[in-house]
């Protein structure tokens, strides 16, 4: 049987399991939900629902993938012979591809853009020219076609050269550049005229806002921000070395999430109301408002494109690990059967993901239960497929996998104490569970 791959360093799986988690629920979603709902109140219960919640999620999947050392739907066939747990494993292989479908049709998106901004066109127009622009790039069949399927061969070229050659060595790239990249649109957002406004908004709590309501979404936020519930988590824990720390690792992925979240929102929101624009305006933020806030200062253009940049790095980074959960399901580790799978499941992603790409174009007027495809595959993983992921991972890790296991495998390569691993434990029984069915139920 052939060796099975493993991350070169702990850094290079971080990084990877970072890049998986930061994608568009941080720097696309978590600005708009955040300027829909008060800002700093949101991001407060968005931190405390990070740690208390998708955390120990993050952890029991790092758990699941070292201890089996196997692709999703394996590790629990390993972990518990005989049983139907093995079905979170095909859940999650099923809902990513169903994600991956219509994360690339937005992956499609950005290369658009960025091919324009690159060449000048999206310069020089108002906020309504730009509405009108993204309107009608969306309804423009060939146009989005084109540019899924090439940001589903950018993805398959990462994932088919496999851990070490293929995704780690892209992440180590991408997420330093990510950083950089934000770091320089961070210092230039803070140095215009009226940008503390912006900063009191992210960081300062307005508790007007402090309502069922804002606790469900800053909930729902934080759980769907680390990617939790997919078994992602499971398959890139399955090359992790035994004498890396798991609690450590999953710490720094969910506190780079935070950090990037913070991140995108220093530079949105200063800039928002530097130059006057409102922080609630929804979805479009990062394809009509940025665009509309760059075309007002200086070297604008050139910041435009570093932030699509940014966008595609990040976007990308999560592409490759939902992609790779479904050919680590078919390679089963082995290395020559990796490229002509890599290709077939990204073939197959794309073909799946058409109607979503002409859901605002020519399948506008086809609706299921009110819906268009892009919506209603949206919804459907967003509010069912995740929620019953990561519940069943909870139970599964609390309660079927044996307390010594469990202990043993958290134990290698750390130095935890039995007090926060009885805490953690309980986390996972009650706290998770509990929280995780308010939102499915909501």
């Amino acid at each position: 049987m052939a060796k099975r791959e493993q991350w070169t360093s702990k850094l290079g799986f971080i990084l990877a399991a970072a890049g998986s988690a930061i994608g568009l629920g941080a720097i696309w979603k978590f600005p708009y939900m955040a300027g829909a709902n008060g800002g700093g109140v949101f991001f407060l219960l968005f931190i405390l629902f990070t740690v208390l919640i998708g955390t120990p999620i993050l952890l029991a999947e790092f758990v699941i993938g070292r201890k089996a050392g196997a692709d999703a739907v394996t590790s629990y066939k390993k972990l518990a012979p005989n049983s139907k747990w093995h079905w979170i494993g095909y859940l999650g292989t099923i809902v990513s591809f169903i994600i991956l479908s219509f994360y690339s049709v937005v992956g499609g998106w950005i290369l658009s853009y960025l091919a324009r901004s690159l060449t000048g066109s999206l310069t020089g127009k108002t906020q309504e020219q730009y509405g009108a622009l993204f309107d009608s790039i969306i309804a423009n069949p060939w146009e989005v076609l084109i540019a899924q399927f090439v940001f589903i061969v950018l993805t398959i070229l990462v994932v088919q050269g496999g851990i070490q050659k293929g995704i780690e060595r892209a992440s180590r790239y991408m997420m330093p550049s990510l950083f950089i990249l934000f770091i320089i649109l961070v210092v230039r957002s803070l140095t215009l005229d009226g940008a503390m406004e912006g900063v009191r908004f992210l960081l300062l709590p307005d508790w007007s806002y402090l309502t069922g309501e804002t606790a469900l979404l800053a909930l729902g936020q934080a759980f769907f921000a680390l990617s939790v519930g997919l078994s992602v988590m499971v398959t890139y824990a399955s090359y992790l070395p035994k004498e890396d720390s798991m609690p450590r690792s999953a710490i720094s992925v969910s506190a780079l999430n935070i950090f990037i979240s913070l991140l995108a929102g220093l530079v949105i929101f200063p800039s928002v109301y530097a130059l006057g624009f409102e922080p609630d305006e929804g979805p479009g933020i990062a394809f009509v408002v940025l665009p509309a806030v760059f075309n007002e200062i200086a070297f604008g253009g050139i910041f435009l494109v570093v932030f699509l940049i940014l966008l595609l790095f990040a976007t990308l980074t999560s592409a490759f690990s939902i992609l790779e959960i479904g050919v680590a399901a078919l390679a089963k580790g082995n290395k020559k059967r990796r490229m002509p799978f890599t290709w077939m499941v990204g073939i197959l992603v794309f073909i799946a993901g058409i109607p979503s790409a002409l859901s605002f174009g020519v399948f506008n007027d086809f609706l299921i239960y009110g819906k268009n495809f892009f919506d209603f595959a949206d919804y459907m993983t967003s509010n069912f497929g995740l929620p019953i992921g990561a519940f069943l991972i909870s139970i599964f890790v609390s309660y079927r996998m044996k307390r010594d296991d469990v202990w043993s495998e958290l134990k290698s390569g750390s130095s935890i104490s039995t007090g926060l691993f009885n805490f953690w434990i309980f986390l996972l029984r009650y706290v998770v569970p509990i929280a995780i069915l308010i939102v499915f139920l909501t």
